[in-house]
């Protein structure tokens, strides 16, 4: 099975980006699955059904998020209503699903807590969710969204998820890191998959608004930046029947 992971998706932008290299790249690579962090896909801050359903039309299958999920309160009635749209399930007593299965695939989401809002502890919700997910036979192949701020903090999951999962990789950053293998016990990980939006930008947003905030220390209303458009993304071979990893590859496209 061959899955692609898409890095966070920003605003218009990045919304255009997927339009224009996932049809072609889906068909060229023979990708069976598409996930895609979509929290930032609504003027860079949250997301909406219409912006979701805009990315599922252009070939995304699942919709993962992170801190940002409810930014856009629109979507929040949506998340229970089958809408392939999944939050970090280590919110307590959230709105929507921590998790799905798709495909013959689980896709569990799950968000840090260093340097990041304080939750529930993503590694405690992770185990949990995996012995429940084996009681009920749920598929093999498992991979994790973990959207997290430290480096550390995401290799901690790696190394814990090692053998437990087929994938971990990670989101939030919007900087993509060159760390991606396959962990002893068969797990392909990826500190961060980086970012769907302006490649002149700082991590997506309009570089002068940034500037001004870090030489003046004084609040600026930030922007999605225009212009190209990069695609960070990572792809994954999957043995459907151990639920290994055989490859995982980064894979980056730029259209203008």
């Amino acid at each position: 099975m061959r899955i692609l992971m898409i890095g966070d998706i920003i605003g218009q932008p990045g919304r255009r980006g997927i339009r224009g290299i996932l049809p072609g790249l889906r068909q060229d690579l023979g990708i069976d699955l598409v996930i895609a962090n979509g929290e930032n896909t609504a003027g860079g801050f949250g997301i909406t059904l219409e912006t979701a359903e805009e990315l599922l039309e252009s070939g995304v299958d699942i919709l993962t998020s992170g801190n940002h999920i409810w930014d856009q309160k629109e979507i929040i009635p949506h998340m229970d209503e089958g809408l392939p749209l999944i939050r970090p399930a280590n919110y307590p007593d959230a709105p929507g699903r921590g998790y799905l299965v798709q495909d013959g695939v689980m896709v569990l989401n799950l968000m840090g807590r260093v340097f990041m809002p304080t939750l529930d502890c993503p590694f405690r919700t992770a185990s949990a969710l995996l012995t429940e997910a084996a009681e009920e036979h749920s598929p093999r192949v498992i991979i994790v969204d973990f959207h997290a701020e430290a480096t550390s903090e995401k290799q901690g999951m790696g190394w814990y998820l090692d053998g437990k999962v087929s994938a971990v990789l990670g989101t939030h950053t919007h900087v993509g890191t060159v760390d991606a293998r396959i962990l002893p016990k068969g797990t392909a990980y990826l500190t961060d998959v980086g970012m769907t939006g302006p490649v002149n930008s700082v991590i997506g947003s309009d570089t002068n608004a940034v500037l001004e905030r870090f030489l003046t220390g004084l609040p600026q209303r930030l922007s999605v930046a225009s212009g190209p458009v990069i695609m960070n993304s990572a792809l994954l071979e999957i043995d459907e029947n151990t639920g290994r990893a055989v490859a995982i590859e980064r894979i980056d496209r730029m259209v203008d």
